[in-house]
């Protein structure tokens, strides 16, 4: 099996990781957010642990990469509570969708702190991507568009994390960066949860800990994909957790999703399937 598709597995897999993930989290109820991301990264961070300790890896990085880590995980934390916030309030697949605007975040991050050149094809599918959202939150500027509101901007703190990731490449195994991240979550989140814990049913506490287990497949799964093949190149399969989420919301949740919003999901997969497109087009070109 070549690398590339390697990668393509990898990248359903996360995908349908993360889509169970929220799918656990939606199940378990009136649980505080900060108490649910408490879960799903202390799991995370456990797991990491086995795998930075097998692999007799330093627990936090290396002292020259402090700072990125340490915005890595602040941004990513940041993200994944206002993605739970939003998958708690919204139907499942709109939550989701809005939350995949962090790959056309990062470009615009990219570009401005990284100073990465953007090509236009970027910017007009970064442009199509955002007018989806419009179609998905429906403004209407009220108290409604708080979910919504909570869901875009855990795209933006979840591309700023992607572009800290950028800076970072190599210079970390991705099992320590995501032991920094779920440790640096956990010890900021436990006191509040400590102080205001709200005690949870059994079903709550398996629903909870298998959000957090199939969070870690996700998030193992996306970074070991792109270590086989470059983003451009295959993270329009990334965007099959949409399909997840749809059948998950219709099949247990009975949340079908509005004609404006499925308008918007295709604004939003086209512009990625756009991008993709042309990279690989211009892939091909510099081959050939």
């Amino acid at each position: 099996m070549s690398d590339r598709n390697k990668g393509i597995l990898l990248l359903l897999l996360s995908a349908l990781g993360f889509s169970l993930m929220a799918m656990f989290v939606k199940l378990s109820g009136a649980v505080p957010t900060i108490q649910k991301t408490l879960f799903r990264n202390g799991i995370s961070m456990f797991i990491a642990l086995g795998f930075v300790l097998y692999h007799r890896e330093r627990l936090f990085g290396k002292k020259e990469n402090q700072k990125y880590l340490l915005l890595r995980s602040a941004l990513g934390m940041t993200g994944v509570l206002l993605n739970f916030y939003a998958i708690d309030h919204l139907v499942l697949s709109d939550a989701d969708m809005l939350n995949k605007m962090s790959p056309f975040i990062t470009i615009i991050f990219a570009a401005i702190f990284l100073k990465e050149y953007v090509m236009r094809f970027q910017v007009v599918s970064v442009i199509i991507a955002f007018l989806g959202t419009l179609f998905i939150i429906k403004p209407v500027f009220n108290l409604d568009m708080v979910p919504y509101a909570a869901g875009i901007l855990s795209a933006f703190f979840a591309g700023g994390a992607y572009t800290v990731l950028r800076v970072l490449g190599n210079k970390e195994q991705f099992y320590t960066v995501v032991f920094y991240f779920s440790f640096f979550s956990t010890v900021i989140l436990l006191p509040p949860v400590i102080l205001f814990y709200q005690p949870m049913s059994g079903l709550q506490w398996l629903y909870l800990l298998a959000a957090g287990v199939f969070a870690t497949v996700g998030q193992f799964g996306i970074t070991v994909a792109y270590k086989f093949a470059p983003a451009k190149e295959i993270s329009i399969f990334f965007y099959s957790t949409v399909v997840y989420s749809g059948i998950i919301s219709i099949a247990l949740f009975g949340q079908i999703p509005d004609i404006w919003s499925i308008l918007g999901y295709l604004a939003i997969f086209g512009a990625s399937f756009y991008m993709f497109l042309r990279n690989n087009r211009d892939l091909k070109e510099v081959k050939e």
